[in-house]
């Protein structure tokens, strides 16, 4: 806490000289996050559990201040030296001998052929910097460890219901932001801040027709990370409300089922193709392998129904509700998907945007000469436009940074083919390893939750890095899917303690009865 207090002295006396002499405005907020870092990363050192809270709500917010600052770099690393401080308390906690669950990763093997050939690809000759290596490794594998956290925070099932109802109070805030941008203009919480970032947050579609589809970024700094988000967060907030409703408990259903509406609402009115299907597909899978794993009792079984009948009602009722306040901003989204999605639409591109496009892409990877060991990690990874800058280099397109848009092709032109073998070697072990787990679940109030993960865990590293490894090096996404790897591993473990409990209270019950007759 003295070394983090010195260096928020020393900064603060810095930020105001800068603000003396330079934009005033930036630099007061830039000195307002530099305090919540320091404050966020000491209550980490002090508290884990809570510290890791604090993470995922500045990971979600970051963007904005990021946006206000003209993209600066300085806020862009500040999630990482949060993670950083939680790895450290995490292992400072163990040391001191506290009671932390140690999670044993069952496909250790597969991902850990896939980082040994990362690390190795930091050193290829085709690659221009080793900062580029670095860049890869930072965006790959430096979340990995919070499947150890997710893991470790969860001491009971209490610790579970509270994370699951503080990401859906995040992600409510999240979503509506998205939807008043879409009603009020995308100048609304999104200023124009700078070339880098101006056409990802300010992008307008059109339909074929010619009618106009703004695209919200919400938070973020683009509408391709709030469209990644609401995916993952549909996800979630179907399984969170599973899981309520089997588990009968009315705490946190005022923030999650909200949120869940508002999720729904913004999933429509984001006006991106992707994120509408999966979040149709996602909803329709879910719900009927909700109903396929529910207990026994007709009863549970019941109560899941209510959960999905509740789901959809609350959605319908947030779309209805903006379509007859806002007919014109509904209405040009139904329009962007009737034209481009519809079976019947001379304009359909359902085929070619899921398959033609990313799967010719593909192929393009193999017209590169060193196809076999490829050009190093990280020289096709988000964000190297900014280690181009610091080499003092342009990005050279024609290379095919940005006409590699497959992740397949990517992690073909970063690592060679190998990269792509053990991608899909360390990805199908993890997707089987969460398979059983559900599997061990069913019938049981944690299998909603878990067959949400499994999903998600399938969609992210399957169909998802499929048409662009963009999603998978979103940090967002990938901090939360590392985390929830090591929440799947936790549930059988909360399940057998509250099965525990229930057969001391049953033997108590059963002790009293006796001594009573």
């Amino acid at each position: 806490m003295t070394v983090f207090a010195i260096a928020a002295a020393l900064g603060v006396v810095w930020l105001i000289g800068q603000a003396v002499t330079a934009d005033a405005r930036r630099a007061v907020i830039l000195l307002a996050a530099a305090v919540a870092v320091a404050s966020v990363a000491g209550k980490t050192l002090n508290d884990w559990r809570s510290g890791a809270y604090l993470f995922f709500a500045w990971l979600l917010f970051e963007d904005l201040i990021r946006k206000y600052m003209g993209n600066n770099m300085y806020v862009y690393f500040g999630k990482d030296a949060l993670i950083g401080a939680t790895y450290v308390a995490l292992l400072m906690a163990r040391y001191r001998g506290e009671a932390v669950p140690r999670f044993k990763v069952p496909f250790k093997f597969a991902f850990g052929l896939f980082f040994l050939l990362g690390l190795a690809q930091v050193f290829n000759p085709g690659a221009p910097s080793i900062l580029y290596g670095l860049l890869g490794l930072k965006v790959y594998f430096y979340y990995v460890p919070l499947m150890f956290v997710g893991y470790a925070m969860l001491r009971t099932e209490r610790d579970l219901h509270r994370f699951l109802v503080a990401t859906m109070g995040l992600a409510a805030p999240v979503a509506l932001l998205g939807v008043l941008q879409s009603v009020l203009g995308l100048n609304f919480l999104n200023p124009h801040s700078g070339a880098e970032i101006e056409e990802l947050s300010h992008l307008v579609r059109y339909t074929p027709s010619g009618v106009a589809v703004p695209r919200p970024p919400s938070v973020f700094v683009s509408d391709g990370r709030f469209a990644d988000y609401l995916t993952l967060a549909l996800v979630l907030a179907l399984g969170t409300a599973g899981y309520l409703l089997v588990r009968r408990t009315t705490r946190g259903r005022r923030i999650v089922f909200p949120a869940l509406a508002l999720i729904g609402l913004a999933t429509m009115v984001t006006g991106g193709r992707g994120v509408f299907m999966y979040g149709i597909i996602s909803a329709v899978l879910l719900s009927s392998l909700m109903l396929w794993g529910a207990p026994p009792k007709w009863g549970e079984g019941y109560r899941l129904v209510k959960a999905i009948r509740r789901s959809f009602v609350f959605v319908a009722l947030a779309i209805a509700v903006a379509e007859m306040a806002f007919p014109d901003v509904i209405g040009a989204r139904w329009t962007y998907y009737r034209e481009t999605l519809s079976p019947d639409s001379p304009t359909n591109e359902v085929a070619l945007r899921a398959w033609d496009y990313p799967f010719h892409n593909f192929l393009l990877a193999f017209t590169d000469r060193d196809w076999e060991i490829g050009h190093g990690i990280g020289t096709q990874t988000l964000g190297v436009q900014y280690v181009a800058k610091i080499v003092g280099k342009e990005v050279d397109e024609s290379i095919g940074r940005f006409n590699l848009e497959s992740g397949w092709a990517a992690l073909i032109w970063e690592q060679g083919i190998l990269g792509l073998i053990l991608w899909l070697a360390w990805a199908s072990s993890l997707v089987f390893e969460v398979f059983k787990v559900a599997m061990k679940l069913k019938g049981t109030w944690a299998f909603p939750l878990a067959i949400s993960i499994l999903w998600f865990d399938f969609y992210l590293l399957f169909p998802r890095t499929f048409g662009g490894l963009v999603g998978y090096e979103d940090f967002v996404l990938n901090a939360y899917f590392w985390l929830f790897v090591g929440v799947v591993f936790r549930l059988p473990a909360l399940l057998e303690q509250g099965s525990s409990l229930q057969s001391t209270v049953d033997s108590q019950e059963s002790t009293v009865n006796s001594q009573q007759l």
